[in-house]
């Protein structure tokens, strides 16, 4: 789980990659461009930011020249859905994207992934509660309604066989959205008008070579959070808080007594804005670059060399997770790549793949769920506070978010940034177009918020197969344990030895136990697991 606890959230050296191809609609490139040519490549004010200032532009300034820019649109552009080694073929999925409730089904006559709107025209029931027929057609298990590819509908049970057509009605369609698998992932495109039909040819997502080279691993894991998709990017793009808000989780690398100036060895971190236009925006650090592409990917590379650390995980995922000095040679290299995902206010997705070309055999051998279990961890360490904060800043407004943080370092360069991306050519805040209230979820209880089996463990193929087997396992130690007190008791007097009626006793005792841990391992890694920080 080398890469993962390197997440965004920390510092690493990374080598320069560029942010974007040089336009939107051209095919995807096969490398990743080098620094010196991000300047050629989009349009750019090419004002470097390093942290917000007294000079810096009010909200109120940002909101009004945004009016003369260019505004980013956010229902013409390609979002991902969810990792296709997560999607299960046999049956369709519920998804939400930008508040569009989705239905994802794979159709085997066209042998590819369809996203339709999930609801059937008939009576508006979710088709993402039906299934696939023996055709290989979407059933609407309300009426029984069947749909092809296109979203067009291929029989009406209750019409009359020798009656007119009625099926063929466009009223009788659901809106099938264009689709495009690329590396490993589903992507949709928000538009169902038929001019989008072919919208792939001409414009695809951000293509990370690494993702598709088999030379690096490719590990992803898909999370649904409760919180949105502007905090979500935010703690994303800020490395300061990871010794603090993943203390105990994250073992930062030992710094000299000399420089700590707290427990957790928090500094100052160096980082500067390259460039910021509509596409998104570029950063450099000490060591390197990293890339945000609007709407939802941010991303960045480096290599670690002789001193430099890289991540060992402990297989049980607990408080161990830490970074351990390992000397790896320079050539070698790990990306960390979100994809973050409006869902609706208060709730997105986050993507996440770190590909390295070292270690690739332990992708081989230990299971992808035990690499989940860190991953979660992390996420779950500051869901509570970006959940509330999240809750403090609507209270402020958008416009006024300058004016109630107080951000004066260079480590908040990024956060800065995003808000003025987001107020300069968002809108300020995702275009839900006019789909909810503006209020966001009241906060649910901690079980509720803090809960991994439907944010996680029920959509993830590995971790709901190990969570099913896990469970089996816990069974059969508690039918072990019956049986051998059972075997004990009925035995007759001399009818087995006493070093049997010990091991007997003996094992009944082992399983029980093993089970009461398994019990209690399943709980917290697939279902729930709180986070305390006054304790660590």
């Amino acid at each position: 789980m080398d890469a993962l606890k390197a997440s965004s959230f920390l510092s690493f050296r990374r080598q320069p990659i560029a942010a974007a191809t040089r336009n939107p609609i051209e095919k995807p490139i096969s490398t990743i461009p080098s620094s010196h040519r991000i300047a050629p490549i989009l349009r750019s004010n090419f004002r470097t930011f390093t942290a917000v200032s007294p000079a810096a532009p009010s909200a109120e300034e940002e909101a009004e020249e945004e009016k003369r820019e260019e505004r980013f649109n956010w229902y013409e552009q390609w979002y991902p859905v969810w990792p296709v080694c997560d999607l299960d073929k046999r049956r369709p999925h519920a998804k939400k994207v930008l508040g569009i409730d989705l239905v994802v089904w794979w159709d085997r006559n066209e042998d590819a992934w369809k996203v339709f709107d999930d609801s059937c025209p008939h009576r508006l029931a979710p088709l993402s509660e039906g299934r696939i027929d023996q055709w290989g057609r979407l059933q609407c298990v309300y009426h029984g309604w069947c749909f092809g590819g296109a979203g067009d509908c291929k029989f009406i049970p209750q019409a009359l066989r020798d009656g007119p057509p009625v099926h063929t009605s466009n009223k009788a369609c659901v809106a099938a959205y264009p689709t495009f698998v690329q590396n490993g992932i589903l992507w949709f495109w928000p538009n169902s008008d038929p001019q989008y039909k072919e919208i792939h040819s001409t414009k695809k997502p951000h293509y990370i070579p690494e993702l598709d080279d088999p030379s690096y691993t490719n590990t992803m894991v898909a999370r649904e959070v409760g919180y949105g998709y502007e905090v979500l990017i935010e703690n994303l793009m800020d490395p300061a808080h990871v010794p603090y808000a993943h203390y105990g989780i994250m073992r930062m690398p030992k710094m000299p007594e000399s420089l700590k100036a707290d427990r957790e060895g928090g500094r100052p971190l160096e980082i500067n804005i390259q460039r910021l236009d509509v596409n998104g925006f570029s950063s450099k650090q000490m060591f390197g670059e990293n890339h945000f592409i609007a709407p939802s990917l941010y991303y960045g590379h480096f290599s670690p060399g002789g001193g430099q650390s890289t991540n060992k995980t402990p297989s049980d995922g607990e408080k161990d997770v830490q970074l351990i000095a390992v000397p790896v040679p320079p050539k070698k290299k790990v990306m960390l790549i979100f994809y973050c995902i409006p869902v609706s206010p208060g709730y997105s997705r986050l993507i996440f793949a770190s590909p390295r070309n070292f270690g690739v055999w332990m992708e081989r051998i230990v299971p992808r769920w035990m690499f989940h279990i860190g991953q979660n961890l992390i996420l779950d360490s500051d869901l509570y506070l970006l959940h509330v904060e999240e809750r403090k800043l609507k209270d402020v407004g958008a416009l006024n978010w300058q004016k109630a943080c107080y951000v004066p370092t260079k480590s908040d360069a990024l956060v800065v940034t995003f808000r003025r991306w987001l107020n300069k050519y968002g809108g300020t805040q995702v275009d839900w177009r006019n789909k909810y209230t503006g209020e966001l979820p009241p906060t649910p209880p901690r079980e509720q918020l803090f809960d991994r089996y439907w944010t996680h463990t029920v959509s993830c193929s590995s971790c709901s197969v190990a969570y099913k087997h896990l469970n089996a396992l816990e069974i059969a130690l508690q039918v072990i344990s019956i049986a051998s007190v059972a075997a004990v008791a009925a035995a007759k007097q001399g009818a087995i030895s006493t070093a049997a009626r010990y091991s007997l006793a003996s094992m009944a005792v082992l399983c029980f136990v093993a089970s009461k841990w398994l019990s209690h391992f399943i709980y917290k890694t697939f279902r729930y697991h709180d986070y305390d920080h006054a304790f660590l």
